[in-house]
Formats: C-alpha cells, sequence, structure tokens
C-alpha cells in the first residue's frame, strides 16, 4: 500500500512536470509581461466598482473584499471575462473568422454599464496598440480586420495569446489571476488594507481564480451572465460620486 502511494505521488509529480513543461521559456515570458502591473494598458486607474463599494459600506475590511471579489470573479465579470478569452484563444487558433468576430461584437456588447464599458474597451485599446506595436503577430492584425468595432480586453488578450502559441489554460489562469490582482490593488489603496492583508486575499482567491477558469474552459457562450447585482448597481453608480481616484 505505502508503495502503491509512493508511485502514485511520483506519478503525479511527473505529470504536473509535464504540464510545467508544455508551456515554452517565450510562452511564460510573455504571459508575465503582458499580465504585469507594468504593462501599459492603464488597468490601475479602473477599479471595476470598487470604489463605490467602499463609499457604500459594502467592502470595509480584508474579508468583506474577498467576499466581494469571490463574487466577482465566480458569478460576474471575472467568469466572463474567462469565457470571452477562452473562445477568442479557440477562434484563432482554429483560423474561425465568423465566430472570432461575433466574439468580439458580443464582448463589446454584453456590459452591465457605460462604466464597465470604457473599461474593457480602453484597456482592450490599450492592450493591443502596445501589443502590435512590441509584439505583432498576424491574429491582432486578423482581429482587426474582421471586426472594426472597439475590442473587449479579454478578446485582444485571448487572441495575442493564441497568435504567440501560448497554451489556452495556462493563459486563462494568469489573465483571471492577474484581473483579481488588480481588483485587490484597488481594495488595499481604497480601504486601505495593509500589504500583508492585501497578500493573504489574494491567496484565499487562489482556488476561486482556478476554480473560474476551470469552469470558462467548459462553457460555452450561452453560459455568459452575471449574477453580482449589487457590484453592477457598484459600476453604475460609481460615474456619480463626488471625488472619485478610479475611472470604473
Amino acid at each position: 500500500m505505502a508503495g502503491e502511494k509512493r508511485m502514485a505521488r511520483g506519478g503525479a509529480r511527473r505529470a504536473a512536470a509535464t504540464d510545467v513543461e508544455m508551456v515554452s521559456h517565450e510562452a511564460l515570458y510573455r504571459l508575465m509581461i503582458w499580465l504585469s502591473p507594468a504593462y501599459p494598458v492603464g488597468a490601475f486607474s479602473f477599479s471595476s466598482g470598487i470604489e463605490w463599494a467602499v463609499e457604500a459600506g459594502d467592502i470595509t475590511d480584508a474579508k468583506t473584499l474577498r467576499d466581494w471579489l469571490e463574487a466577482m470573479l465566480s458569478e460576474g465579470s471575472g467568469f466572463n471575462d474567462g469565457v470571452f478569452f477562452a473562445h477568442s484563444h479557440r477562434a484563432v487558433a482554429h483560423g474561425d473568422d465568423a465566430v472570432l468576430a461575433e466574439i468580439a461584437e458580443l464582448a463589446a456588447a454584453l456590459v452591465p454599464s457605460r462604466e464597465r464599458q470604457l473599461e474593457t474597451l480602453t484597456l482592450g485599446r490599450a492592450f493591443l496598440d502596445v501589443t502590435r506595436a512590441a509584439w505583432p503577430c498576424a491574429a491582432l492584425t486578423r482581429l482587426q480586420a474582421l471586426w472594426p468595432g472597439p475590442l473587449a480586453y479579454p478578446v485582444v488578450v485571448g487572441s495575442a495569446c493564441a497568435g504567440h502559441d501560448v497554451p489556452l489554460a495556462p493563459a486563462l489562469h494568469a489573465f483571471l489571476t492577474a484581473v483579481s490582482c488588480n481588483w485587490v490593488s484597488a481594495g488595499v489603496r481604497l480601504i486601505p488594507l495593509g500589504h500583508t492583508d492585501s497578500q493573504r486575499v489574494i491567496k484565499a482567491l487562489e482556488p476561486v481564480v482556478a476554480a473560474t477558469a476551470r469552469r470558462a474552459l467548459a462553457a460555452a457562450l450561452d453560459d455568459l451572465g452575471s449574477a453580482t447585482f449589487r457590484a453592477d448597481l457598484a459600476s453604475v453608480m460609481h460615474e456619480t460620486q463626488y471625488t472619485r481616484l478610479f475611472r470604473s
């Protein structure tokens, strides 16, 4: 029995090592750069309604921030962006131009508020411009030709990852991790939180990010939707705040 357990653990370690090896050094480098806070897309200037939630008293400390972000990730804009990311990546990888154009149009429209649309389209535009200038690929050129309208952030990042042969599963996981870390960063500045508490929140979100990524990978476009009504209202109410630090 003990020998069987050792063999099972060894097999799991070998499988994990194989999974890591499937992500090339080039792909890993691109993911770390593109989804870093230093990548010039301006994500630091958006809070996705968290600023209003803090003012309204919905978010007051690390626990309430964690609870709010768990809902946003698993039942709100986090999940929807993950679905758009996954379907955009697959459409580029399979060369399905018609599907990619439909996804781009739907992602630009399926937002709960004007500010949420401003956020995703502004980030999408910034990511497209800087990536085409510094990391050009045929997929991004093709995306612009297929859909001349504004492009949502997850569609552009998913297309870029596919165009640079970054595997879908790790790319999606990294994307949702970066989104959640940006939300936590907004909470740090607004509540405010200390850096240790912020890291505790990020650690607590680890299984939520993983579960959301798995669901988004398996989801159809018909599964898109949100049950985070309070967060959606926060993105609507933010524009009426008297003073603001963030654009959303």
